[in-house]
């Protein structure tokens, strides 16, 4: 029982880290990266769907991305998506396609942005405190409840630290890497 659990514990936080490095691909660099638009809505068809959904993106350039839109009558509800996802950035309508120009990121929006993905960073982090928190508490009442003994508690509280301070180390990493990508020039 205890090692599935540490593995459902893994789990989570695994999954945490994941969703820290997916939001971290979100966030803008000097560079064009296709992923730079995937928190990007589009109010098309009466609802509001992921861009993925409606265009397909590519950075041919490293500073454009073009959009190339599914359906046609799509292009406007994409531009003002682009638009209204607060990245910055000023999307041009070409015929079918959408080109997005990337503009070089002065040094008071490359600290922001370094701020930003310290802050989803903390998020994360926190997200893993949680999971160990809550993790504590169930082996609280598994020895309470005379499941395991004393010992087995206190192994399993330090097996769910170690866990913690890995996944909390692996976040760190990638806020260091995305940092460095955002401070470079």
């Amino acid at each position: 029982m205890q090692e599935a659990y540490r593995k459902e514990i893994d789990q989570k936080m695994d999954k945490t880290v994941e969703v820290v490095a997916s939001e971290f691909r979100a966030v803008r660099t000097g560079k064009a990266s296709s992923h730079l638009l995937d928190t990007v809505k589009v109010e098309a068809y009466g609802t509001s769907m992921p861009l993925n959904q409606v265009a397909t993106v590519n950075a041919p350039e490293p500073r454009l991305l073009l959009v190339q839109a599914f359906d046609k009558s799509t292009i406007g509800d994409i531009i003002k998506g682009i638009q209204s996802a607060d990245l910055g950035l000023n999307p041009i309508a070409d015929g079918a396609t959408i080109r997005v120009p990337i503009p070089a990121l002065n040094e008071e929006r490359r600290k922001e942005m370094a701020r930003q993905c310290k802050h989803l960073a903390e998020e994360g982090r926190v997200a893993i405190r949680n999971i160990r928190r809550e993790a504590n508490e169930h082996i609280k009442k598994l020895q309470k409840d005379k499941e395991v003994s004393e010992d087995q508690e206190h192994d399993l509280h330090d097996e769910i630290q170690k866990l913690t301070d890995n996944h909390t180390k692996k976040i760190d990493t990638l806020l260091a890497e995305k940092e460095k990508e955002v401070m470079e020039v």
